[in-house]
């Protein structure tokens, strides 16, 4: 059994009623089985041994994912998170997503509870609720990293529902602001979302464009450019990979820039393991290129 339903299966476990009120259901059931006026009183009875538990059943996840959030740490509890996002309900996405830098800074596991609340949303995105897209897109420009990366997580949940749907909002998020950008440009390079040819040329479009706003760019030192020019320093690395024919080309063209943050950007790409494994020569070749022509 994987780490993911592992936890599923401990998340549901959490939400059953306490034995001791199953039990003290059961028997007021036996003992009242013999008048009508008791067991017209049985579901009214069994609603509220439930309700102590299950009034607000989300709450019982809280300490559970405080413990096992990983945080504070290098690495959040990914597998928890994934679990939290398949099994949970918009209630507790909310809640959770709503605790800002005050209440859950970064490094901390109440971080932790936002962080699921983000990727669940994805999960919800994915089946359709669009009501939930406002709350996704301002915590891509949320200033902790984690939640940043919550939120190209919950997108790539959506595109593996409905990639179409997740397209169609990123070609609107590739003209946002520099965070939006990012979030776009990480959740759509990702191999999951570029398993067949069109999806992989309908994303090399996309990171094109994104790629292109580098150059307008004036205040380059702000958090915004910093988060986006290090995406992008992947991101063509995954997207070529997926498919060569394509992004080669559309790779090649950006050496010629002259922008130094544009050269940085391909240059980190080029060392990537993932292209060299594509094409060990076509890398050297454009490694040379970058080095004889300095910006």
């Amino acid at each position: 059994m994987s780490k993911v339903a592992e936890y599923r299966k401990q998340l549901k476990v959490l939400l059953e009623p306490p034995e001791h009120l199953v039990d003290e259901t059961s028997q007021d059931s036996v003992e009242g089985s013999g008048t009508a006026d008791a067991a017209d009183t049985q579901p009214e009875k069994a609603a509220s041994a439930t309700a102590e538990v299950s009034d607000e059943p989300a709450h019982v996840w809280d300490a559970f994912l405080l413990e096992n959030s990983g945080l504070p740490g290098p690495r959040a509890n990914l597998e928890l998170a994934d679990a939290v996002a398949d099994e949970g309900e918009e209630e507790l996405f909310k809640r959770y997503a709503q605790l800002g830098p005050e209440e859950a800074p970064v490094d901390s596991p109440s971080e932790f509870l936002a962080f699921c609340g983000i990727v669940g949303l994805g999960r919800l995105l994915g089946e359709g609720d669009r009501g939930v897209l406002e709350i996704v897109q301002n915590a891509a420009s949320d200033p902790r990293w984690r939640i940043r990366e919550a939120v190209a997580m919950a997108l790539q949940r959506w595109g593996s529902k409905d990639f179409v749907g997740l397209m169609a909002e990123m070609s609107r998020w590739k003209s946002g602001n520099l965070f939006e950008r990012r979030a776009a440009a990480a959740a759509l390079c990702e191999p999951v979302q570029l398993k067949d040819g069109w999806r992989a040329r309908a994303v090399l479009k996309i990171l094109d464009d994104i790629t292109a706003s580098i150059e307008e760019e004036t205040d380059r030192k702000s958090e915004g450019f910093k988060a986006l020019r290090k995406g992008l320093g992947y991101c063509w690395s995954v997207a070529v990979s997926a498919h060569p024919d394509e992004g080669k080309p559309r790779m090649e063209r950006w050496l010629e820039a002259r922008d130094k943050d544009l050269r940085w950007i391909m240059k980190e790409n080029l060392g990537k393991k993932r292209l060299v494994r594509m094409d060990k020569e076509w890398v050297a070749t454009l490694q040379a290129r970058l080095t004889e022509n300095p910006a």
